[in-house]
């Protein structure tokens, strides 16, 4: 079996998700606050006053060293006695929260912020061939490498020749997976752009194999081989349809969209609507997902439990923020298509994205914010590393906060209104940022900016990064959170799975992977 992060009974796994429900209730005052709002809100003294006092004169480092990093890291050198309740929150998030890194052995001597495929060349891995490193950028190449071959040794356990690739942006892993393993390949991405992206580059990478074999095969008047190209289809996987519409989906026609391929074209076999094809829904497949969206994991997840094609899955998520919940059904930003549910006489139940087991949705407690689960996204191992180098990128915060109270002051209904990066904030005087920010949201830039008010919130800005630290330290426990209760709903339907931190953290953020197989009657 591969190496697991975590090997804890069923029993384990429900009283782990009950602590870290209560552990996270007790601190929601940081989880579920805005840090552009800590002048606004007064959010520093929202922390207990014993914790102010040791917290507030720590350099960027200590912050790192004391707060973010765990006790593995060596002795810990304090300035002066921290509270227990301090020291037990510390403790406590390391604890509850799924180990991130199994990579130590694993990363570069001269630059431990990669693997070490990327020693000799920092934006080319060395275990990939060349051809699928075009188009890719270093952190997509080391993914699409290490999930593909566990996507290929979990086919090899299933006798699965068939892969499905969800929400396959520009067809990087399904490229490596079909042409690079030798893997069937039908990859479903809903925008139409990416598909006729990944189409192209599929002609592109093919023409690039057929030079090669070319090279090693002068003396040999047999022409190259025919390949099988990738299949892809165009569609959104509906989280409110059954397995059933989904498997159809994926047994549709397909098509490279506009424009021409490549002048390879010729070799690429890619069939229409045959019966072949219109036997795709009795095919024993994979499901992977890389970094699926908000609740397009939890519906894969769902769509392998009770679909009996689906042999085994491997599940890598992204934007927590966008999963539905009971609290917020539709979160803002997420765009479904039409509601034609009208025409469906049986429509089926919403199941949102969390909580998604029976044992989780039981739980007091168990509710995540939308601030909470936005949270989760943030890398930890970078902004350490912004802490241990105390990078003026550290500032954006505080400037982003004084902001605020000019805004509110001015237009309370602007609160919290979005207004992007600013690019090289943390190169800019306030007043500079000031600027381009309110263009951003229509306010003129001559907004009274009080000097005096203005210097005392930028002299708190350690405080500001403090306040933030002590957030970013409940993200993985929100993660845990997240993925356990998937764990727990897989136990439920008597499937055994096992979360793997499947990519370097300091290289890949969303690093763990769901794995879970199903056992042959």
């Amino acid at each position: 079996m591969w190496e697991s992060s975590n090997s804890l009974s069923a029993e384990d796994q429900k009283e782990l998700a009950k602590r870290i429900t209560s552990f996270l209730s007790q601190y929601r005052y940081l989880s579920e606050s805005y840090i552009i709002e800590f002048f606004t809100e007064d959010l520093w003294h929202k922390l207990p006053v014993r914790w102010q006092s040791v917290l507030q004169d720590l350099s960027y480092p200590q912050v790192a060293e004391l707060l973010l990093l765990d006790a593995g890291h060596g002795h810990r050198r304090y300035s002066c006695v921290w509270p227990l309740s301090l020291l037990a929150f510390r403790a406590a998030a390391h604890s509850l929260a799924f180990p991130r890194s199994s990579w130590q052995s694993r990363t570069c001597a001269n630059n431990p912020a990669k693997p070490k495929e990327f020693q000799e060349n920092p934006n080319q891995s060395s275990l990939l061939a060349h051809a699928f490193r075009k188009h890719v950028k270093p952190k997509k190449q080391h993914e699409i490498r290490e999930l593909g071959t566990l996507v290929k040794q979990l086919c090899e356990r299933t006798e699965c020749n068939l892969v499905v690739d969800v929400g396959s942006g520009q067809g990087h892993l399904t490229r490596y997976l079909s042409f690079g393993l030798g893997l069937s390949v039908t990859a479903i991405e809903a925008d139409p752009t990416l598909v006729a992206t990944a189409t192209k580059f599929d002609g592109q990478l093919l023409c690039a194999l057929e030079k090669e074999r070319r090279k090693k095969q002068k003396c040999s008047s047999e022409p190259p081989p025919t390949e099988t190209c990738p299949r892809h289809v165009t569609g959104w996987v509906d989280p409110k349809a059954s397995w059933e519409v989904f498997i159809q989906q994926l047994g549709t026609d397909h098509s490279y969209g506009e424009g021409p391929i490549t002048p390879c074209k010729k070799r690429l076999r890619c069939p229409e609507r045959t019966p072949e094809t219109e036997a795709f829904e009795g095919r024993d497949m994979v499901l992977t997902g890389l970094h699926a969206c908000g609740d397009l994991s939890p519906t894969l997840l769902r769509h392998f439990v009770k679909c009996p094609h689906i042999r085994a899955i491997t599940s890598v998520a992204c934007c927590y923020m966008k999963l539905t919940t009971k609290e917020q059904p539709a979160p803002a930003g997420v765009l479904e298509p039409p509601d034609t549910s009208q025409s469906d006489p049986e429509p089926l139940v919403r199941d949102f994205g969390y909580p998604m087991s029976m044992h989780v949705r039981g739980l007091p407690g168990h509710q995540l914010s939308y601030k909470a689960r936005e949270a989760a996204c943030h890398a930890m191992e970078d902004y350490v590393e912004r802490l241990r180098e105390e990078s003026a990128l550290l500032r954006t915060h505080c400037y982003r906060a004084a902001l605020e109270v000019f805004i509110t002051d001015s237009r309370p209904d602007l609160r919290r209104a979005g207004i992007q990066t600013v690019k090289k904030a943390h190169l800019l005087t306030f007043n500079e940022y000031a600027r381009l920010g309110l263009a951003r949201l229509g306010l003129p830039p001559s907004l009274p900016l009080e000097e005096g008010r203005l210097e005392a919130m930028l002299a708190q800005q350690g405080r500001v990064v403090v306040f933030f630290s002590l957030a970013l330290l409940l993200a993985p426990v929100v993660e845990t959170m997240v993925l356990l209760d998937r764990i727990i709903y897989l136990q439920e339907n008597g499937v055994h799975s096992q979360l793997i931190p499947l990519f370097d953290p300091n290289f890949s953020p969303r690093n763990f992977v769901l794995v879970a197989q199903k056992t042959p009657e």
